[in-house]
């Protein structure tokens, strides 16, 4: 049976039982800062789950794309040294919303793996909390499964994230046999080995976990359930691992032919089952629009990238190579994904971009690395923070730093690593922090604004500095409920709205809007009097604000669709900013765009603009939406019944934003930057009305002084512009021989001083006001054009000292090397270096110690046999 068969008669069996189809999520969760990849196939019914949203449908099934590879469920280190750990998953899941209980959930998953898996029931086996009596009488009660093979364990407690949703579970588990047995005590809960294997994850959901860790009952009982596809596919395949399956084997056969050698399913293979699962996260990861970067999801997707590319080279990958695995992965995942499908040349072409600055990343931390052992003495201690900045900053990976310093004859503080790392953790866990934990659950509010920017209403709680209030001062900065409002909140791209609140004692301004589970709260500052709970305010949007941040985020839809048009559907939406000075579009395609195709796109969006085409908006069942052509955007949150905002024969898109009623309204928009801001990833950056006006006049201006300045007719000034610009190149070549003929000078004058050390003609001297680049000129030019076989230069400043160094060839085949050299006379000046057996430079905070480490040099080329300074030298 394949993994699509598993796929397909779970949907089908809870279809049969009364259960709504739901699409897979984003594996971007949408509004919910506590996660930062879909982990599990209930975030997407979180607020369900916990009473803020109300669906039509109170039974769900779904196969949810799952990442954990972050956050509270992290299963990046286990990959590939495990049989059943991976970064992306399946998860295969039920739900009852305040429906059926323990009793149906717990039936119908033994029901299925029997008689639709085919699994044999005598070596199923069942754990429960033991607090869940319930469960426990369950089991042998509605299956045949006997009461002994019930075991009741005190980790069957899940919990989504820290804070959320939660309950006691019971986990069904298959008895694998005996061969797979660590030893005569082997048993669940007494072993991590394979003989036993958790598959299927029941979760009766009951409390809501708060930040303090207060488990409050929730209003709604309900079950989620989860179950890896992989590996209930391993098992009813009767395959020892998951990298067997039908879902990864073929990804692991294409690294072979990579890496012309063959996968054995040992220790040996660890590589082929780590590159495997990569390719394949990476590659869903990116079809969703996260982008590579250095912070949250970007920085995850970046290290599971260097993780894959290191071990790659381990089998002698030492070129861009993951790129060729998207296809791959599409052909798996594609059919079920197609937005997989869909992105294959934009997701390859990222991959390969970030591949290759790995690689240069490398070689930087490689350098980086011989220059701190450099400033190590012989037998010393290279800091944990030191090892933590090239492991963090330039990826370098910590097992070959731990390489490097043993060859190198010194240790590396790995404590000091450790606390580096959990530094780190700790501030990546205070940025997570929201600002919202303090806020009060409070119903939903119901949005006005697309009809008036003025309303009346009961002003709410009030939270100042993280404390409930019932009165505000002026000066004072607080949030405020209202059950009704015209402040469109943030979201879709959307600035929040900004406008006033006055009540009958005072007003507020207000600067900031946000939803949170369904709630509108305003945040802003008391400006005049007081306000206070319970008292009637009148709410005003900003009508400048508002109306040019609708010129925008229609702006915003025309360009997206002028953009597929001109660059094909590959073009898609990764992220966008809708504000009202400018509006910023992200989206995927893997180059810059050409002049001609920027003209295009504006062109396009503008001749829409002067068509002063009707703007519709309506609302739609989500199904119907998509099935009509609308577009959707990852990490947008969408429930069943959507928007469509379109503009016939332009653009159709799924938003909730506030947009123009005609496209004339816009006025005009003008492209201001076309940018990468990752691998595989543009911004454009423009903007619409007044702001185009504001942005030709600017132009015009610079024009006119520039026109000014060259003393030139307007429409000359680009020739006058040109005839400029070859004179100063003409300028600087001559310049540049002026250069090269001092510079030639000056080594002829040096190497005539050169003395004799050993068997080599060398200068070994400082001089005065260079930097390290002259320095390296000057000491090549005398290597390569005067025949010197050593040149070993330095220079000062009041606070620091360079060196520079070049060798010959002749002296190199003798063992006299430039980054050696540097690098053993460097301490002596208080820093550290390296580089090229032909050429190094180095710097120190000692420039007092230039003349001693001038003197050892020379020492050290005089006799090179003996490759190192003296230990009474060093000192």
């Amino acid at each position: 049976m394949t993994a699509t068969e598993i796929r397909e008669r779970f949907i089908e069996f809870f279809v049969e039982r009364g259960h709504r189809v739901v699409p897979s999520s984003s594996l971007v969760p949408a509004d919910d800062p506590t996660l930062l990849f879909t982990n599990a196939g209930m975030n997407q019914f979180k607020d369900v789950l916990t009473g803020h949203e109300q669906r039509s449908y109170r039974r769900a099934v779904s196969v949810q794309k799952c990442v954990r590879a972050g956050g509270k469920h992290n299963d990046l280190e286990n990959v590939g040294k495990t049989a059943r750990h991976q970064t992306f998953f399946e998860m295969l899941g039920n739900w009852s919303f305040g429906d059926y209980g323990k009793r149906e959930a717990i039936s119908w998953a033994f029901e299925f793996v029997t008689e639709e898996l085919g699994l044999p029931a005598d070596r199923l086996w069942a754990t429960v909390h033991p607090d869940d009596a319930e469960s426990a009488a369950l089991w042998p009660a509605v299956t045949n499964l006997p009461a002994g093979r019930v075991v009741a364990l005190e980790e069957n407690f899940w919990e989504m994230a820290d804070t959320g949703p939660c309950g006691p579970d019971s986990e069904l588990f298959i008895d694998r046999g005996p061969e797979w047995a660590c030893g005569p005590t082997c048993g669940i809960g007494r072993c991590e080995c394979d003989r036993f294997e958790e598959f299927w994850n029941l979760v009766f959901i009951q409390y809501d976990r708060d930040a303090a860790g207060r488990l409050t009952p929730l209003p709604m009982q309900s079950v989620d359930t989860g179950m890896g596809l992989e590996r209930i596919a391993a098992i009813v395949q009767d395959l020892p691992s998951n990298f067997e399956t039908d879902v990864l084997r073929p990804l692991i056969a294409a690294v072979e032919g990579l890496a012309g050698r063959g996968y054995t399913p040992d220790a040996a293979g660890l590589p082929f089952r780590v590159i495997a699962d990569h390719a394949r996260c990476i590659t869903m990861l990116m079809a969703d629009g996260v982008q590579f970067s250095n912070r949250d999801r970007g920085y995850v997707m970046r290290r599971i990238l260097r993780r894959a590319v290191r071990y790659g080279r381990l089998l002698g990958l030492t070129e861009p190579f993951l790129h060729r695995l998207v296809p791959v992965v599409s052909d798996i995942l594609g059919p079920v994904y197609p937005e997989v499908a869909a992105g294959l040349e934009t997701i390859a072409a990222g991959i390969r971009g970030e591949e290759q600055r790995f690689h240069i990343t490398l070689e930087e931390g490689l350098e980086r690395l011989t220059a701190m052992l450099g400033e190590v003495p012989p037998g010393g201690e290279l800091a944990g923070r030191e090892a933590f900045l090239l492991y963090d900053t330039y990826g370098f990976p910590l097992d070959l730093t731990q390489d490097a310093v043993r060859e190198a004859g010194k240790t590396l503080d790995l404590e000091g690593f450790a606390e580096a790392m959990a530094a780190q953790r700790a501030r990546a866990r205070a940025g997570q922090a929201t600002g919202r934990a303090s806020l009060p659950p409070m119903p939903s509010t119901r949005f006005l604004g697309y009809d008036t920017l003025t309303a009346e209403a009961m002003l709410g709680p009030m939270v100042q500095d993280d404390e409930g209030v019932a009165r505000a001062a002026a000066g004072q900065r607080v949030a405020v409920y209202t059950e009704a409002t015209p402040f469109y909140p943030e979201g879709g791209g959307q600035v929040g709205d900004h406008g006033t609140l006055a009540g009958p004692h005072g007003w507020m301004a207000i600067t900031d809007v946000q939803k949170v589970h369904g709630a509108i709260w305003h945040w802003g500052e008391v400006v005049e009097g007081f306000i206070a709970v319970d008292e009637r305010v009148r709410l005003v949007v900003d009508p400048e604000w508002r109306h040019a941040a609708m010129r925008n985020h229609t702006g915003t839809h025309l360009l997206h669709a002028a953009l597929r048009e001109v660059l094909g559907p590959g073009a898609r939406q990764t992220g966008s900013l809708v504000a009202p000075d400018r509006l910023r579009f992200d989206f995927s395609h893997p180059e810059a765009l050409t002049a001609a195709q920027l003209d295009a796109v504006e062109t396009r969006v503008n001749l829409w603009i002067l068509e002063d085409r009707a703007v519709a908006t309506r609302e739609e069942a989500l199904d119907q939406a998509l099935a009509g052509g609308a577009v959707a955007f990852f990490g947008d949150k969408y429930g069943e019944t959507v928007r469509v905002v379109e503009v016939p024969g332009a653009s159709k898109e799924l938003c909730g934003g506030t947009h123009c009623e005609r496209t004339g309204q816009i006025g005009q928009l003008r492209l201001v930057s076309d940018t990468g801001i990752g691998s595989g990833m543009r911004r454009v950056e423009a903007v619409t009305g007044l702001g185009a006006l504001e942005r030709a006049r600017q132009h015009d201006a610079q024009l006119a002084r520039a026109a000014s300045v060259l003393k030139s007719p307007r429409e000359a000034l680009e020739e006058r512009v040109q005839e400029l610009a070859a004179r100063v190149r003409d300028w600087e070549r001559q310049a540049a021989g002026w250069r090269r003929a001092e510079l030639a000078r000056e080594a002829e004058r040096l190497a005539a001083g050169a003395e004799p050390l050993g068997r080599w003609r060398a200068v070994v001297q400082e001089l005065p006001d260079r930097d390290g680049e002259a320095l390296r000129d000057l000491a090549e030019a005398m290597v390569r054009h005067q025949g010197l076989d050593v040149a070993l230069l330095a220079s000062r400043t009041p606070e620091r000292a360079v060196l520079a160094a070049a060798v010959g060839e002749t002296a190199m085949a003798q063992g006299v090397a430039a980054g050696r050299l540097v690098a053993l006379v460097a301490p002596l000046v208080g820093g550290g270096g390296g580089g090229r057996p032909d050429r190094a430079q180095a710097g120190g905070k000692r420039p007092d110690g230039l003349p001693a480490a001038l003197t050892a040099a020379k020492s050290w080329i005089g006799e090179p046999i003996r490759q190192g300074l003296s230990a009474s030298n060093a000192k």
